[in-house]
């Protein structure tokens, strides 16, 4: 408590040596500038990218009206909702009488065609959307240590992609139609050898695959023992079943019988 009520007194003393004015909630004193940032956890966030329609209207000097969620509806004499649960969005589709244009068809059927047409445009306002966020993430993508902007991953996602499609005809994209721009594959791609060689060329290449016959494998597992052309270790797996030479001993030897016959 002492040290509580030693520290308390320091900064009560160091801010009433500050100047001080006075106010009808008592003296105030001003604070000095700060000297130094504030140390962040995190960097600050990045504003956030304009849309399309942004862009748009800031050239063209067009101000944004935000619209109500409520709309007066006159024949119900009460405020509904705009867009949603029972919104006025949807009147075309349950209303008891609709026009019917005289160019339709027999079984034109007035609701049906509202709300295909109600659906139409969630999904474009969804497309527009995804549209934007494809945007902005371009535009204000990851950088590297150099400040070189990377490669978003829908791109990536989207050349992946491509570069799968390309290989999954008959002929491996040999003689597909190439986009505009489009860059080649990046890979190990097979060399054939031509089919007219010299003499001398064919018989060194003949000559590197008879020296291949008459080594020894490389492999523990096939490797022979001595001059025995047969594989024991294989040999002996298969007689015993898998159960190895100890076992084919004792059967040899008579042990681990039930009974004799």
């Amino acid at each position: 408590m002492s040290t509580a009520r030693d520290g308390v007194q320091a900064l009560i003393g160091a801010l009433f040596s500050l100047p001080t004015t006075s106010s009808a909630d008592g003296p105030l004193a001003k604070l000095p500038s700060p000297t130094s940032q504030l140390p962040r956890a995190k960097p600050l966030p990045k504003p956030k990218p304009l849309t399309k329609w942004e862009k748009f209207a800031r050239a063209k000097g067009i101000s944004k009206t935000k619209r109500d969620k409520k709309t007066w509806d006159e024949e119900k004499q009460d405020w509904v909702n705009r867009w949603g649960w029972k919104g006025a969005n949807k009147d075309k589709e349950v209303q008891w009488l609709t026009e019917v244009p005289a160019n339709a068809d027999v079984d034109f059927d007035p609701s049906i065609a509202a709300r295909k047409e109600r659906k139409e445009k969630m999904a474009k306002n969804e497309r527009q959307h995804q549209q934007n966020l494809s945007r902005a993430q371009a535009e204000s993508g990851p950088t590297n240590k150099n400040g070189v902007a990377l490669q978003s991953q829908r791109k990536r996602d989207i050349d992946h992609t491509v570069a799968t499609t390309r290989v999954s005809t008959a002929s491996m994209g040999r003689f597909d139609r190439k986009l505009e721009g489009e860059k080649p594959l990046k890979g190990v791609k097979r060399k054939f050898d031509p089919a007219e060689v010299s003499a001398d060329k064919e018989k060194s290449s003949n000559m590197a695959i008879l020296s291949q016959l008459g080594r020894e494998p490389g492999d523990k597992k096939s490797r022979k023992s001595g001059d025995n052309v047969v594989n024991v270790r294989k040999a002996v797996r298969a007689v015993s079943g898998g159960k190895g030479s100890a076992a084919l001993a004792q059967r040899s030897n008579g042990k681990g019988r039930k009974g004799k016959r």
